[in-house]
């Protein structure tokens, strides 16, 4: 996988020539229309908090309407976002690249001096941690039917990442909050930021272990032997989230009980 020209270890470049790479790197990519921050100011109607569909580690998500009148989630990553500069370039990277039922659509992005912003397909139904997991917060009813094809749709994803697209990618981060619902409950697999490209000449790649716990798999966190079936693992975690319908990691359930995982094996 490139490393996008950045100088990511030792001595920081300044502000502005990392601006200018970024700058750089997104005008290569081909598929990704680049916004302006004054548009997507517009869009969200100056970012208000009624518009805000969406809030974690790397900034908030608004719903936004823009010029052409298409919908669209506006994810914008805070100054101290866990998604830096690396991981905000391979998303626009590896999605706009690819195209499938049960991906995101990347529409496109802003870099715009300080301003990280992805611009994406808006989705109804929010993600499955806040509504299949989120209790009492959501209104939709999940009927079996509908957990089995939202399974199936990121089985189907999934199986595009790890056997269609070229070179192949690994998601590394596969978890209920990454699984968008669609107005018909389709599933999308979003967040694209830790992938990771893999030649088909290649068994595995080293790198730093990276993911969310609860969702890693063990010879991945022990070794750092990054192969598809790290994303294998982390959909099996999430298909037992969905058939339970709670989260993989309870911390006010009694002890013995904390742990999806571990209550699951203990009925056997």
């Amino acid at each position: 996988m490139t490393c996008f020209g950045l100088c990511l270890g030792g001595k920081a470049s300044p502000p502005h020539n990392r601006v200018v790479e970024i700058d750089e790197e997104i005008s290569t990519i081909e598929n990704a229309r680049v916004y302006s921050y004054r548009e997507l100011r517009a869009a969200t109607e100056d970012f208000c908090p009624v518009n805000k569909i969406g809030k974690g580690g790397f900034g908030s998500v608004y719903k936004g309407r823009l010029r052409d009148g298409k919908m669209a989630a506006i994810k914008v990553l805070s100054v101290e976002s866990k998604q830096g500069v690396k991981e905000f370039l391979t998303e626009i990277k590896v999605i706009s690249n690819i195209e499938h039922e049960n991906l995101v659509k990347l529409y496109g992005c802003c870099a715009e001096g300080d301003h990280r912003i992805l611009v994406y397909n808006y989705l109804e139904n929010n993600s499955l941690s806040q509504t299949l997991l989120g209790g009492a917060h959501s209104s939709l009813q999940f009927s079996w039917i509908t957990r089995t094809k939202i399974c199936i749709g990121v089985a189907r994803g999934l199986a595009f990442l790890h056997e269609e697209a070229q070179p192949y990618i690994v998601h590394r981060d596969i978890k209920a909050s990454n699984i968008l619902l669609d107005k018909d409950l389709t599933p999308k697999i979003s967040d694209f930021g830790l992938a990771k490209l893999i030649p088909a000449d290649l068994t595995h790649v080293s790198t730093r272990v990276a993911g969310t716990l609860g969702y890693l798999a063990p010879e991945y966190a022990m070794r750092g032997q990054l192969t598809r079936k790290a994303d294998v693992y982390s959909f099996g975690i999430l298909l037992l989230e969905i058939v339970s319908g709670r989260c993989n990691t309870n911390k006010r359930l009694p002890i013995e009980e904390q742990y999806l995982l571990e209550r699951v094996w203990s009925c056997f």
